[in-house]
């Protein structure tokens, strides 16, 4: 077991919960090191596939949701976004930053992750890497195992704590190499490579720009509800959800601010639950009623009955169903 001093090295490694994240620490566990993983969870990104990748291999993991300073970061990213609002540079500045942080309180030796050079565009070209190094205020304790020979010696290889000739040169975009070296784990599962970042999603970026151009703070429940339902931005500071499926209505009313929301509910018939800005105009009210009842199984009826609960009360508005097409371009 290789140690520092009379303790043994310990490396805290960033977990995406991909194969990439696995193979990082298994081949560092093979050196003797005594490897720890972190990962960060907001609305944009959970930590599912993360605990997965734990249960899988035994290594440990420590949680951590960041969505207050990640907003932070979100709304000015210092190097932009991407193609959608994605920051990806910022983005992992960030977690490398926190993980600094969680490395000295919790005395880890140095960082690790499963990121290769080239492998993909926008977040490990070796421009990015070095960035990400930069900012991230821990530059000389990170070390990429798989790409490492690929990059400066870093300061853990300079000490001995980690031998550099058995770390690896993978670069690219070809899995080949990291498929292989799974096998010799015997790492059969692991999920596919794609991002799972609600960030790079263009209806869900839209619909972000749209929050922060009308909310200076918004709440975490209010970004988790912008993956749910359909959309209307009917005032300046109104907005109407309505639900497309019951998980989605279920999701409403777990989300939905009773202090903030009204909630809409045809009656009689089977259809959505919608959330309403609970300042909304009495107009506006009798607007988000006639759309909910359009998306019910009373969308054909001359009338319909929308039970409406709020902060203010309760009340029951007779309308006649609209269609969301009436109001297409006020759809988020």
């Amino acid at each position: 077991m290789v140690k520092n001093g009379s303790r043994p090295i310990r490396a805290l490694g960033l977990c995406s919960g991909g194969l990439d994240s696995m193979l990082a620490a298994l081949v560092l566990r093979d050196q003797g090191i005594d490897v720890t993983w972190i990962t960060f969870e907001t609305p944009f990104f959970s930590a599912g596939k993360a605990r997965e990748a734990s249960e899988r291999t035994g290594v440990p993991l420590v949680v951590e949701n960041i969505t207050a300073v990640y907003l932070e970061m979100l709304k000015n990213p210092r190097a932009g976004y991407g193609k959608r609002m994605n920051p990806c540079r910022d983005c992992h500045a960030l977690m490398f930053r926190l993980a600094g942080e969680k490395m000295r309180e919790d005395k880890f030796d140095f960082l690790f992750s499963g990121e290769v050079l080239r492998q993909r565009p926008m977040s490990q070209t070796r421009a990015s890497l070095q960035y990400v190094a930069k900012h991230s205020g821990v530059a000389d304790r990170i070390v990429r195992p798989l790409t490492a020979r690929h990059l400066p010696e870093s300061v853990p290889e300079k000490k001995g704590w980690v031998d550099r000739s058995r770390l690896l040169n993978i670069s690219g975009r070809s899995r080949k190499p990291q498929i292989a070296l799974a096998a010799t784990y015997g790492v059969t599962r692991f999920p596919t490579p794609a991002g799972g970042c609600l960030l790079t999603d263009k209806g869900y970026s839209d619909r972000l720009k749209d929050l922060f151009a009308h909310e200076k703070a918004p709440t975490e429940n209010e970004l988790h509800l912008l993956r749910i339902g359909r959309h209307f931005r009917l005032g300046d500071s109104i907005k109407l959800i309505i639900g497309r499926t019951q998980k989605e209505n279920e999701d409403l009313l777990r989300y939905r601010d009773p202090e903030k929301d009204d909630t809409l509910k045809i009656k009689g018939y089977p259809g959505p639950t919608a959330l309403l800005s609970a300042q909304a105009t009495p107009e506006q009210i009798q607007l988000a009623a006639s759309l909910c009842a359009g998306y019910s199984k009373a969308k054909n009826s001359p009338r319909a009955l929308v039970a409406v609960r709020g902060p203010d009360g309760f009340s029951e508005l007779s309308v006649t169903p609209v269609s969301g097409e009436t109001i297409r371009d006020q759809r988020i």
